[in-house]
């Protein structure tokens, strides 16, 4: 819910606090980097310290933050916080993920629970939208952050009646080496992949990754020596498990990536009000939500790699549909099916890799593995959204580039370049006529930055649909590993 109000407060947030394109991906990606970042860390912590315990942390936390995020007066300010948030966010999917490993130990209740657990994050992305859409129409942009406080205080009230508390008894001490290791290897990627985007391929670039992967060398490096490593290595030996995580983060890649530019579409270039164009996100909400619930019904019958390639084709299908869109008039009807489609179309696989990744793991290590699986996922979104992000920056500013009225003023025709919400808010300082030239042009841009993103999600799609279908032939659905590690149960 927090990820896609943000999406849609976008044009508000552009409009007051007027970021530079390279601060407007920062403000939408810091959080899943941080998150990505600090998962390992949060995931084996609660197995040392209770998973619950730290599931109220980060709950309080995270309330706090978002209430820091609401008052922002500045793009640097609402970057710092939303990276906050990031921190506290990486406590709350370990170990609620965690939790339903040890309190549903039979393998059809597990992947029940899994799939629930799957289709809470859709109703928050369908609840999102509509609740940010109705606070975008009476507030301003940062009361879609406070949005998530009463949530918080739910958790903070309900938490310690309804969870157990579990903990692993044998845990030995954090390394928090090995925590600074893999956070700072995460960030300084990141970095070097920013300012590629931004300006390039340069030395400083090139220098950050390099250093980023070298850390990360040394942090697996470490996690081999250690006798309590803050990733418990033999989980790779098992190959669905990697399999899994590369079929999760890619799979997230694609469609966080593709959704970065849609509320930004339907605001900005279609003119919808934000309540508006929060009840044409539902389509994307509802697939996931009854791709989830189905899930189950149809593992029981349809062996993994077939259902969730075939869900990938059909995932597919809709990103190629929502590429057809050649106009800045595209009809809504289709884009709604077109996110209907991909959505139900992965549902499947969410639930799948989840289940076989928490399900490979002895209870003890659920907190580790559990962090791993977000870990990677957070690093798919956050990667998709910077990739495409900066695909789309690209083509936006190829095109609008050749295409810019005569006459404007530098300054205008800069910040026009920089976003499409900076084109829309100078429009309105300009004559009638140059000004509707000018919205027309960037969103003619800006729509072909989203139809060339969006096949290339379907083409991803196609190719992991391929994968899915070979890696997975002989794997069983709900894995037991029984003593310690026994890779056998996956192959």
């Amino acid at each position: 819910m927090d990820l896609t109000v943000l999406h849609l407060a976008v044009p508000r947030l552009t409009l007051d606090l007027k970021p530079s394109s390279v601060q407007l991906l920062w403000i939408i990606d810091i959080y899943g980097f941080l998150i990505a970042g600090s998962l390992i860390t949060a995931g084996t912590l609660g197995d040392r310290i209770g998973r619950r315990r730290l599931l109220l942390i980060g709950a309080a936390l995270f309330g706090v933050a978002s209430i820091v995020a609401a008052f922002s007066r500045s793009a640097g300010m609402l970057i710092a916080t939303r990276a906050l948030l990031g921190v506290a966010g990486a406590t709350i999917a370990p170990s609620t993920l965690s939790l339903i490993r040890n309190m549903f130990e039979h393998p059809r209740q597990r992947t029940t629970a899994i799939s629930v657990w799957i289709m809470s994050f859709s109703l928050g992305g369908a609840i999102g939208p509509l609740l940010g859409g109705i606070m975008l129409e009476h507030f301003w942009w940062g009361s879609v952050f406070l949005i998530s406080v009463p949530v918080m205080i739910l958790i903070l009230i309900a938490g310690p009646i309804l969870l157990p508390e579990y903990r692993d008894p044998n845990a030995g001490k954090l390394d928090l080496a090995s925590a600074a290791l893999s956070l700072t290897a995460v960030l300084t990627i990141v970095y070097g992949l920013k300012l590629i985007a931004q300006n390039g391929i340069g030395a400083v670039a090139v220098t950050s990754i390099v250093i980023g992967v070298g850390l990360g060398g040394v942090f697996v490096h470490r996690q081999r020596r250690l006798a309590d490593p803050l990733i418990d290595l033999r989980l790779f030996r098992i190959p669905t498990f990697r399999a899994s995580l590369v079929m999760y983060g890619g799979c997230i890649l694609n469609m966080f990536g593709g959704f970065l530019f849609l509320p930004q579409y339907l605001q900005l270039v279609l003119g919808l009000s934000p309540i508006r164009a929060g009840v044409w996100t539902l389509p994307w909400a509802i697939g996931f939500i009854i791709g989830s619930l189905a899930t189950p019904a149809m593992a029981r019958r349809v062996r993994p790699a077939p259902l969730m390639a075939w869900g990938l084709v059909l995932s597919a299908v809709g990103y190629f549909l929502l590429a057809s869109v050649r106009g800045i008039a595209g009809p809504l009807p289709l884009f709604a099916l077109a996110t209907f489609l991909l959505s139900l179309g992965a549902s499947p696989l969410f639930t799948l890799t989840n289940d076989i990744i928490i399900g490979s793991a002895p209870p003890e290590r659920a907190g580790a593995a559990s962090g791993i699986s977000e870990t990677c996922a957070e690093l798919g979104g956050a990667l998709g959204i910077a990739f495409f992000g900066s695909i789309g920056v690209a083509v936006y500013r190829g095109l609008l580039g050749v295409s810019l009225p005569n006459g404007l003023p530098p300054d205008v025709a800069d910040v026009a370049m920089s976003t499409l919400g900076g084109a829309v808010a100078m429009s309105r300082q300009l004559p009638a006529a140059v000004g509707a030239a000018l919205v027309e042009a960037a969103s003619e841009a800006f729509v072909r930055g989203l139809v060339i993103c969006s096949t290339i999600s379907g083409v991803g799609s196609v190719a992991l649909a391929v994968f899915a279908a070979v890696t997975f032939r002989s794997a069983d659905l709900a894995p037991q590993p029984t003593g310690e590690h026994q890779a056998e149960v996956m192959a």
